[in-house]
């Protein structure tokens, strides 16, 4: 069954019925550990499909400073907007995640996805909006900038759509659904993973900011975690750097013909 994830009226009826507060999958206490990881307070950072989350306001009141916020709901925005407005530093603004051309290429440190991906794949032309929404989120990336995915899905699910963007390197992190830790997971063997690192002895805990082995087919996960784990997964996808060169080199070239 698929729903209307990617019309605006969807959420326009949704967010005038429950105005409400909501965060989904984990809120920001639980997920501040990875993020000291991965951003720096000054970073320019990117919330797609915020609704009404509070997760940008929290991450303003622990000091990240450009923090911009998008939906597609002009209901929750403009709620947000009003809520918000005295709030330095946090943005709201009514923008399709398919469609970001206000911005301009590689201007931002970070993209946050909690949930978005996960509700495009659950609506109409999925795959084919999936991949618009993936392209725009590269684009919008500087280089090594990181594209946080926070999801239900799994590798099997995910993986491949993560890996048809070419320019990315995609780690994997792991948060139980309800915050709690992680419990203690005995390490199989190394060369399931990666036959040129020695085999670590004994067992190890991976953390939310230790990011567990990942295989090309995402098997892996299963053999770690089991078949049907209760966690959330956080795909951490960094942009590699272009390989276009420098302007001055490309007008030497130009003038040279």
């Amino acid at each position: 069954m698929t729903h209307a994830y990617g019309e605006p009226s969807y959420w326009d009826q949704r967010y005038q019925s429950d105005p409400a507060t909501f965060d989904w999958y984990q809120k920001y206490p639980s997920l501040a550990p990875l993020f000291d990881r991965y951003l720096l307070r000054h970073h320019r950072l990117l919330l797609v499909g915020c609704g009404n989350s509070a997760l940008g306001e929290s991450m303003v009141d622990d000091g990240y400073q450009d923090v911009v916020n998008i939906d597609i709901s002009s209901v929750v925005i403009e709620a947000m907007q009003k809520k918000h407005m005295d709030k330095q530093g946090l943005k709201y603004i009514n923008m399709d995640v398919r469609d970001m051309s206000l911005f301009q290429s590689s201007s931002f440190d970070a993209v946050i996805d909690k949930g978005t991906l996960d509700s495009l794949m659950c609506g109409h032309d999925a795959m084919h909006n999936a991949t618009k929404m993936l392209l725009e989120v590269d684009r919008v990336l500087k280089d090594k900038g990181v594209y946080i995915l926070i999801t239900y899905g799994g590798p099997s699910y995910r993986l491949y759509m993560l890996r048809s963007i070419q320019r990315w390197a995609i780690s994997l992190h792991v948060i139980a659904t309800n915050t709690a830790s992680i419990p203690e997971l005995e390490e199989v063997s190394q060369p399931a993973f990666d036959d040129r690192v020695e085999k670590s002895p004994g067992p190890k805990t991976w953390t939310l900011t230790n990011p567990v082995p990942l295989n090309t087919d995402g098997s892996s996960i299963a053999t770690l975690l089991g078949s049907n784990p209760e966690v959330h997964y956080i795909y951490v996808c960094t942009k590699l750097e272009s390989q276009r060169p420098p302007q001055n080199e490309i007008d030497d070239v130009t003038a040279e013909q």
